[in-house]
């Protein structure tokens, strides 16, 4: 009996730590970028470090984006004070006086930047479909790239976890 239990543990042993060794691998670092926002000012993702950022790239003709962005208000608003950062990235095929119009009727309280050569979307693995987020930590680190809608829940305790 104790030898058949012995290969079941080994087995169980291994599967533990590569579980392990999965949840802590190395996260790639967030690419070198300097965005422009709707009036003009630079925002160096270098220069936010000790924070946690989201780029989400996005677009005026993606009804995604525009559902998300109220989320993405309400998520800064309650992060912001504890070291949280949004830089929302208008995709090149995006019209630059849309993207303007946008911000000036609903009025985002973080930075909108535009991407007008598609540079930004390229450093970041080339993205193509929006919205599409990445969660950089205070190191400078992907946590984590999302294709689709943001799920606020999930953001909500992340934030909470990685700005305790």
């Amino acid at each position: 009996m104790k030898l058949t239990k012995l290969p079941l543990i080994a087995i169980a042993t291994l599967a533990i730590a590569g579980a392990l060794g999965y949840g802590l691998r190395d996260k790639p670092v967030a690419p070198a970028a300097t965005f422009t926002t709707l009036d003009g000012r630079p925002i160096v993702l270098d220069e936010l470090r000790g924070k946690v950022v989201l780029v989400n790239f996005w677009a005026t003709t993606c009804p995604a984006c525009i559902r998300e962005m109220p989320g993405m208000a309400e998520t800064y608003n309650r992060h912001k004070d504890r070291g949280f950062e949004i830089v929302a990235v208008a995709m090149s095929f995006d019209s630059p006086s849309h993207v303007a119009n946008f911000v000036r009727m609903r009025q985002p309280p973080f930075p909108v930047a535009l991407d007008v050569d598609g540079e930004h979307a390229r450093t970041f693995g080339n993205v193509r479909a929006t919205p599409t987020s990445f969660i950089i930590g205070k190191d400078g680190r992907v946590l984590e790239r999302k294709l689709g809608e943001l799920d606020f829940v999930k953001l909500n305790a992340l934030l909470d976890r990685e700005l305790s």
